[in-house]
């Protein structure tokens, strides 16, 4: 996705409409932590991604300058220093460039540490959260579509690890199912969200070496260390 976007063809506005939407929460917690109001980081959020699409800035991204989100976050602080009344006067013009739910990130920044997270961290765990979010829906639809929704309501707790959800007796007997073949399940769960975990990140990244990084970043930011 992040190749397609670089390029000038008619894909590139769609994987970059899809990038923006990744990175539209973290983005906007960014500028949030900054101090700025929800009704300004919304339009400073509208406003950077509109400048983002009508000048094609991703395709001058060059895949050894370092991480996209890095990107990102310069070309967002330069926004926020040179061209923010220009740009929202520009953007309340044209309306709304990408749906987003301002309620549900105001809940999630409410919840956070004020005093311990800066800026920069609000983005990357938000950016971690988001990721993670978008993998775990990937899944439940992949098993709606399979009529498998029961399967994966039960089993869905498994994913955290051991000691988060109930035995696997218990989730045998909600199933209707013997616990060897709910081990099994639990297993092939596993494995698919690890697959979808990777398939995510890879389309955010340019090579397969930027997709092992993001992962151990991830395990980094999830688990605090």
């Amino acid at each position: 996705m992040l190749t397609a976007a670089r390029s000038d063809t008619p894909r590139a506005h769609d994987a970059l409409a899809k990038l923006c939407q990744t990175y539209w929460h973290p983005l906007y917690a960014y500028v949030r932590w900054r101090g700025y109001s929800p009704e300004d980081a919304q339009d400073l959020t509208q406003g950077f991604f509109a400048h983002l699409l009508e000048h094609k800035a991703v395709a001058t991204v060059s895949p050894d300058k370092g991480r996209f989100r890095s990107f990102l976050l310069a070309g967002l602080n330069h926004f926020l220093s040179d061209e923010w009344d220009k740009a929202c006067a520009q953007k309340r013009g044209r309306g709304k460039l990408i749906s987003f739910d301002t309620q549900s990130a105001e809940t999630w920044l409410s919840q956070q540490p004020s005093q311990t997270l800066t800026p920069e961290q609000a983005f990357e765990l938000r950016w971690a959260v988001t990721l993670l979010e978008q993998v775990y829906g990937r899944l439940a639809e992949e098993h709606r579509q399979q009529d498998k929704a029961e399967l994966f309501d039960t089993l869905r707790t498994t994913l955290a690890g051991p000691g988060n959800s109930a035995p696997y007796a218990e989730l045998a007997a909600r199933l209707g199912m013997n616990e060897g073949a709910v081990k099994v399940a639990v297993h092939r769960l596993r494995q698919r969200y690890r697959a979808l975990l990777r398939e995510t990140i890879a389309e955010t990244v340019a090579s397969e070496a930027e997709v092992e990084e993001e992962l151990r970043h991830l395990l980094r930011i999830v688990t605090g260390g």
